[in-house]
């Protein structure tokens, strides 16, 4: 079921955006190096509501709820 939510969410989106990869974070447990650098790329054109977002994914690697990694195609 897992690995079924994760192929729906990258069909959805061919291009990147915050509130997908939160919530890809989210499910997997997993934010890429990529990620994170499209993110710190891209932080001066986010919104208020996406600033808060980046926030809360910094916050929960901190916390140690998402880590960083890679994620392998099944």
């Amino acid at each position: 079921m897992l690995q079924a939510d994760v192929s729906l969410i990258n069909n959805l989106t061919p291009s990147m955006n915050i509130g997908i990869l939160f919530l890809k974070s989210n499910l997997t447990g997993i934010i890429t190096f990529s990620e994170l650098d499209w993110i710190t790329t891209h932080q001066s054109n986010f919104t208020r509501l996406e600033e808060s977002i980046a926030i809360k994914l910094g916050r929960m690697l901190d916390a140690g709820s998402i880590n960083i990694g890679c994620r392998l195609n099944s």
